[in-house]
């Protein structure tokens, strides 16, 4: 059970002293029987007049912070520590029902996937679906997970891994069509690629933990990260990294669960002030092994 710890600073400048509206702050790693968080704090300067925690629609924690004090500095330091306790390599046995695809989700928990089932984008001369139906088998049912692991591996081998400056998340079909994109890009390529299988697919945004000993040639470090969860019968939510082509969550830190990325952006508000106030954003991140030395990573980014 490796004890690792993240270490996520976002610093905005301005030019000149501005005052700040509400700002959102998704940073704090889910709980659950695989990832437990030991120990957190938040530090915000110049400090929030109030600062509150809710869950929000998918059960993730928020941190909304409001301000009363005009500052040309705003930083948000987050400092978790969590005990990573990833599952057995994902697979799948004859006798389980999503075996085979295609299958058939239970009819009391249809209602509650549909949402993850239905495509969000549009896609008018199908060519997502057509990409999506590669990965199929021309005759007789196609094992699950081959369609599955064939998605993964066929976007990290396929696509060219590129970061982008622009805010939000390109459509599919520039994702497709440019062959390139971020992991946020990636991630939301694949869910729509499976929804539109009939698969039930929802984004995944947190960190990815670069071993310094074994790197497998990870990109995404220095970096939030962004990746899939996939629902199977009887196997519940799996994850599926197409950045990096990792099938489970060996070194994935969940944050955040969405329908769509904008539901899970780590950190997003406003300021008051003209266009020209803003001078620029830089985010650094460090995910370390307990154990280890912190260090600046080469990959922060810098807006």
């Amino acid at each position: 059970m490796p004890l690792l710890t993240i270490n996520h600073k976002t610093v905005y400048r301005y030019t000149r002293p501005v005052a700040f509206g509400e700002h959102r702050i998704m940073l704090r790693p889910r709980d659950g029987h695989d990832l437990r968080v030991l120990s957190g704090s938040l530090e915000i300067e110049p400090q929030p007049m109030r600062l509150r925690w809710i869950h929000d629609v998918f059960g993730n924690s928020v941190a909304i912070a409001t301000f009363d004090e005009r500052a040309d500095t705003l930083s948000f330091t987050s400092t978790v520590t969590v005990e990573h306790n990833p599952e057995d390599e994902f697979a799948l046995t004859a006798d389980d029902p999503a075996y085979f695809y295609p299958f058939l989700y239970d009819d009391e928990e249809f209602p509650d996937l549909l949402q993850f089932i239905t495509p969000q984008y549009g896609d008018p001369n199908g060519e997502l679906s057509a990409w999506a139906r590669r990965f199929l088998d021309a005759e007789g049912p196609t094992p699950t997970f081959n369609i599955l692991s064939g998605m993964t591996h066929g976007i990290r081998e396929a696509f060219t891994y590129r970061k982008r400056h622009e805010q939000g998340t390109q459509h599919p079909l520039d994702t497709l069509q440019t062959g390139s994109g971020t992991c946020r890009d990636y991630a939301l390529f694949m869910i729509e690629a499976l929804r539109r299988l009939g698969i039930a697919a929802r984004f995944v945004s947190g960190y990815v933990f670069i071993p310094g000993d074994r790197a497998h040639g990870y990109v995404g470090g220095g970096s939030t990260h962004a990746w899939v969860q996939v629902y199977l019968p009887s196997a519940g939510w799996i994850e599926f990294d197409p950045t990096n082509g990792i099938v489970g969550s060996r070194d994935l830190i969940r944050v955040a669960v969405a329908r769509d990325p904008r539901q899970a952006i780590p950190l997003h508000g406003t300021y008051l002030g003209s266009p020209d106030a803003f001078a620029g954003m830089e985010i650094q991140i460090n995910v370390v092994s307990v154990g280890d030395e912190p260090h600046e990573t080469p990959q922060a980014e810098k807006v």
